[in-house]
């Protein structure tokens, strides 16, 4: 079990930058999330951790010690890699325990870690079968099982379950966070799924360029983004960010007399907006989602809104609706850094 550590790293590939002056905490036993969309520096940050690369700037420290220096065999940390790698001449047994046989540990000490493995992942029953007897959550499982066994100081899985349908990577990704309570190991977890990211993190950081953006727990960087970007990039649907026109409104629908100085515009959720009675905006879309429903309202003076409704409301395109949001607004710069309302004086 092990705490890891980036302070001020960068890393270059010729010209081109993957991490730039990154800096961030991962607690002893904590679900970390590595979340942003491709070329961001998620699969740089796990070279780096397992020691396949050196940064170019900066250090990597794990059990707060520095890293540098140490290779990966020492590190003592297990990859789960998104194409599994298990090999499809062996039975999913001899997958488990084979980084056992390779250092030389006892028979009986490998046979209970791989029963002990299997049973926490509920495959005991498929470990006679060859991988390609076995679905693909099943080899997702003997992946994992695969790692469990080593006793590492810390997991690190990229994305291991993207291959997945939708409804086995649900399952799957509940599997995963019970398993890593049980283990009580440090876990690494890189995805580009933004539900996926928000539903097993316990902290999360979100990247872009090579560069940190935001780090804190799913639900901190939610509610209070630290610009538009990380606030359009969690979310589904996405926030709706709308300029702020003349008269202080956004989208001639929605009055912003209190908007902060500097702000160019605001962005509302979609479960915060609320339709109403009038001819504001005309609903060009309707999407019934079963407890939830998307509407698509074209405004007068600028982009689409999408709202979330709960149920099955009787709306259809081409109607005329009104439009009100609540006090959740968030409020952007021409650049899009979040701007915030001036605290209220005590009288």
């Amino acid at each position: 079990m092990a705490s890891i550590e980036f302070r001020g790293v960068s890393k270059s590939y010729g010209g081109t930058q993957a991490l730039r002056d990154v800096s961030f905490r991962i607690e002893d036993n904590e679900f970390f999330c590595l979340f942003g969309p491709p070329l961001c520096g998620k699969s740089t940050i796990l070279r780096l951790i397992l020691g396949l690369e050196d940064p170019d700037a900066g250090e990597v420290l794990i059990a707060d010690r520095p890293a540098a220096g140490i290779g990966p065999a020492e590190r003592d940390i297990a990859m789960v890699f998104q194409n599994l790698a298990l090999f499809p001449h062996m039975t999913a047994r001899d997958n488990v325990a084979f980084p056992l046989v390779e250092r030389g540990r006892p028979k009986a000490e490998i046979a209970a870690k791989v029963a002990d493995a299997a049973e926490k992942l509920h495959m005991t029953h498929i470990l006679h079968k060859a991988p390609g007897q076995l679905s693909g959550g099943e080899r997702q499982r003997v992946a994992i099982a695969r790692a469990l066994v080593r006793d590492p100081v810390a997991f690190l899985m990229d994305d291991p379950i993207s291959a997945l349908d939708a409804r086995l990577r649900e399952e799957t990704r509940v599997e995963l966070k019970r398993i890593q309570r049980e283990v009580g190991h440090t876990l690494v977890y890189v995805t580009h799924d933004q539900e996926e990211a928000m539903s097993v993190a316990d902290r999360m950081v979100i990247l872009r360029e090579g560069r940190v953006e935001q780090v804190g727990t799913p639900v901190e960087i939610y509610d209070d983004p630290s610009n538009a970007y990380v606030a359009g990039i969690l979310g589904a649907p996405e926030i709706n960010v709308m300029p702020l026109g003349r008269g202080r409104t956004a989208d001639g629908l929605i009055a912003v007399p209190d908007a902060p100085e500097g702000a160019a515009s605001i962005g509302i959720r979609p479960e915060n907006l609320r339709l109403t009675e009038g001819d504001g905006a005309r609903i060009t879309d309707v999407e019934p989602l079963g407890g939830f429903t998307v509407v698509t309202l074209s405004a007068p003076d600028g982009p689409d809104l999408r709202a979330l409704l709960r149920g099955q409301p009787d709306l259809s395109p081409g109607a005329r609706v009104g439009v009100e949001d609540g006090t959740a607004r968030m409020f952007f710069d021409r650049d899009g850094r979040r701007l915030r309302m001036p605290a209220a004086v005590p009288a």
